[in-house]
């Protein structure tokens, strides 16, 4: 008998709230559930967040589920108040309809969409339409205010102003689900941990209106040993857009996690088996690096293709375990005349990403923590000049493993 895809994601750690564990296990069990995940296009990529839960797609889909990636083309044009502490930009049906067709390109990589195997819907298609009347009177008394109240997307907000746009967020969510629940059967609603309250209403929603059998599963945010959010750098997020977050760059984010978030990740972002893992688990000290060189290159891999990986595998190799050259390093063009006065050290760090602010590139030089050419950088007030240049180039290092290219234009 084939296993139960829910054994499959708590043994890799996926899932964190459930509304009925013994039915959804149940459910889960025999092939041919039809489950949603929604996707706010509230940007133009998908980003390492989002990864997981195409990740969880994916097994679902293995097990011969079918999902529903549901663009918010609607619900994005409200925006979503949970864990903001205030209110998203609005943005253009234009910009919507783009991001959208970014998304589905990037969940191509791990969910198959073919012959029907898994569907995309887009939320404006019956959002836009809606007669606001209409859907008050028929949504809205089986929502209790206070309980609303309650719930923590609105309670982050409330200090600084929660808007009635705003309140109608759950409302719609919830719409959604029984939108689908009665055009596609979509019985499971899936979601990051976040989500809980929202799902919690579509769940609740069509018990309550069509007296049906409605189930929502939510999946633990990816976050590092410590609590924090995972997939944020000096530079901003860690984005699925090759042309926001190079190939190499996505390779080196996950090649540096902290020794103590390695098989955590593995579990979620990778296919590796989990007897794979346990023997990866059993790495010391030293030896873990063997461990975020596989998981860096299984996720690149995934994401990018396994030339990418291959590509980013050995510009790593290069520059950490080589001579420290590379050429497809991260690289930044710096005009002959600007050099010709001497360029500040501290502002190259800011402008190449290396730091986030100028006192922390004034902290890292003090504790010795930039090189230039190979050599540490021991005056905060450096400059840079055309005689740090070598045929053109010149290498910052900030720390062991972050090098950036300096060319001279």
């Amino acid at each position: 008998m084939a296993e139960n895809v829910y054994d499959i994601l708590e043994a890799r750690g996926y899932i964190s709230q459930a509304t009925h564990k013994e039915e959804i296990y149940e459910l889960l069990g025999k092939p041919g559930v039809t489950f949603y995940i929604g996707f706010d296009p509230t940007a133009d990529s998908l980003h390492v967040g989002h990864f997981v839960q195409m990740m969880v797609m994916s097994h679902m889909q293995k097990a011969g589920h079918r999902p529903i990636a549901l663009m918010g083309g609607g619900t994005a044009m409200i925006g979503d108040p949970s864990g903001r502490t205030d209110m998203r930009q609005m943005l253009s049906e234009e910009d919507i309809a783009y991001n959208v067709a970014c998304f589905l390109k990037q969940m191509g990589t791990v969910v198959d969409f073919t012959e029907g195997k898994a569907l995309i819907v887009n939320n404006a298609d019956w959002l836009l339409d809606l007669n606001y009347v209409e859907f008050i009177r028929d949504i809205g008394p089986h929502f209790s205010v206070n309980r609303m109240l309650t719930a923590d997307c609105y309670k982050q907000r409330m200090e600084k102003g929660l808007t009635f746009l705003e309140f109608n967020y759950m409302l719609m969510q919830s719409y959604d689900f029984l939108y689908l629940y009665k055009k596609h059967n979509c019985t499971l609603q899936l979601g990051g941990d976040d989500q809980w309250s929202n799902i919690l209403g579509g769940v609740e929603l069509i018990r309550r209106k069509e007296q049906g059998e409605a189930f929502g599963l939510t999946f633990a945010l990816l976050t590092n040993s410590e609590g924090n959010k995972m997939g944020k750098t000096a530079r901003g997020a860690v984005w699925l857009d090759p042309n926001k977050t190079s190939p190499f760059e996505f390779y080196q984010y996950w090649r540096n996690v902290d020794d103590a978030d390695v098989i955590k990740c593995m579990k979620l972002l990778t296919f590796i088996s989990l007897e794979e893992i346990a023997e990866y688990g059993k790495l010391k000290d030293a030896e873990i690096n063997e461990a975020k060189k596989r998981l860096a290159y299984e996720v690149t891999g995934i994401v990018h293709g396994a030339e990418a990986a291959k590509a980013a595998k050995t510009q790593a190799e290069a520059l950490f375990e080589g001579a420290g050259v590379s050429e497809d390093m991260p690289t930044t063009g710096i005009p002959a005349a600007r050099l010709a006065g001497g360029v500040p050290i501290l502002d190259l760090l800011l402008e190449t990403g290396l730091m986030a602010s100028k006192g922390e590139g004034r902290r890292m030089i003090i504790q010795n923590g930039v090189y230039l050419n190979g050599q540490a950088v021991t005056d905060p007030f450096y400059a840079i000049t055309e005689e740090d240049f070598t045929d053109g180039e010149a290498i910052i290092k900030k720390g062991k493993k972050i090098f950036h290219r300096l060319v001279r234009g």
